[in-house]
């Protein structure tokens, strides 16, 4: 990241991406452990941890999910992530189950004309209008709910990251 700059946002949305959901429980092993929020049982992949922290390397991360606090009660001491308190977006209740539209006003504040990226199992027509739309960098990447966030992703955001805000020489070597 060059002096002076801030790093590039990651909006990470949760059901779908970190908590998975719609695999087949019949078709073998599950894709991780089953953690017990708030009375609900949501599937969280072991690897999903580490690589949020790679991503954390070269973007602030910033949770936008219908969870909205409550991710930051549970996820961080689940995944391990160094940092116990990321950056929340509020929705005031518009979620609405299959769709992303409902979070575009609040990340667009929070994203401003930074550079950001946005990764959603439930991303729309309307999330990839404001993102062709927006003057900064943008960068949508949708997952599937049943696998949620792979290395794959975490490749595709990291080779994203570098282009619109190189690392420094000494962090490139």
């Amino acid at each position: 990241m060059t002096e002076g700059t801030k790093r590039p946002i990651l909006f990470v949305d949760v059901d779908g991406v970190i908590s998975v959901f719609g695999f087949s429980p019949d078709a073998g092993d599950l894709p991780g452990p089953f953690h017990w929020i708030d009375g609900v049982a949501h599937c969280i992949p072991v690897d999903v941890g580490a690589r949020l922290v790679r991503l954390s390397n070269r973007f602030q991360l910033v949770w936008a999910t219908g969870w909205e606090e409550k991710a930051n009660e549970y996820l961080p001491h689940i995944l391990r992530l160094p940092a116990r308190d990321l950056p929340c977006l509020m929705f005031q209740g518009q979620a609405v189950f299959g769709t992303a539209h409902w979070k575009l006003n609040a990340i667009s504040e929070y994203a401003a004309e930074r550079p950001a990226a946005w990764i959603d199992d439930s991303i729309d027509n309307a999330c990839r209008h404001w993102a062709d739309a927006r003057d900064a960098p943008t960068l949508l990447v949708e997952t599937e709910s049943a696998v949620g966030i792979t290395d794959e992703h975490v490749e595709t955001l990291l080779a994203w990251a570098d282009e619109v805000d190189p690392p420094p020489a000494a962090e490139a070597a």
